[in-house]
Parts: C-alpha cells; structure tokens; sequence
C-alpha cells in the first residue's frame, strides 16, 4: 500500500505541479493554445485553479513525508478529485469530449490516492 501511494502520489504530484504553475505564471495568451476555455473565465480563475493544483499536489507529498498533519493528504486527494469533477463538467459544457480522456484518469488517479491515503495513513 505504500508503495502504490507514493507511485500514484508522485504521478498526480508532478502533473498538477507542472499544470498548476502554468496556469499560475502564463499569460491567457499563452494559455490559449493549450487550454482553450481560458476565454470562458476570468484569469484570476485560472490562477485560483493553477494554486489549488499546487497546493493539492504539495498535500499528497509534505504531510506523509514529514508525518504530521496527515489528515491534509486525504484533503489534498479530495481537492484534486473536486478540480477533475470541475474540469470534466467544463469540458462537457463546451462540447469538448474528445479531450476527456485525461481528466477521467487524473479523476480515478486522484479517487484512488483518496483510498490510499485514508487506508495508509
């Protein structure tokens, strides 16, 4: 079980650190080509989600790895499950489901590290 949550919670880590930091640092600019919904919303949106990814993804990592306030993991797990859940409705509402692939696995990815941390931890 350890080791399976440190495989899942690395992979979620480094995703949501590199999607978080640039929706954080890019321009909507910038932003467009990858994320086209960008339009669709404010940029301080953006950058709220950006933080919520970053902070989501240090949940999964600090708290287990220092062993004090783990309960932030199960948080952190449940936090990223709600930003796929968002996502995915985002995508839906705009017709994009050809792109729904990653998010249904970053949704599963984060459902399973949400049993991983509550059984482990």
């Amino acid at each position: 079980m350890v080791i399976a949550y440190w495989i899942v919670a690395g992979l979620l880590a480094v995703m949501y650190l590199y999607s978080g930091g640039v929706k954080l640092v890019r321009s909507a600019e910038q932003l467009r080509p990858m994320m086209a919904w960008v339009d669709t919303m404010p940029l301080a949106a953006v950058r709220v989600i950006g933080l919520l990814e970053i902070l989501g993804a240090v949940g999964l990592i600090l708290p287990p790895l220092a062993g004090v306030l783990t309960w932030l993991t199960v948080a952190a797990a449940v936090g990223l499950v709600l930003v796929q859940i968002g996502g995915i409705t985002l995508h839906l509402r705009r017709g994009e489901v050809r792109v729904l692939g990653l998010n249904v696995v970053l949704l599963v990815l984060a459902a399973i590290e949400v049993w991983l941390a509550t059984v482990w931890l």
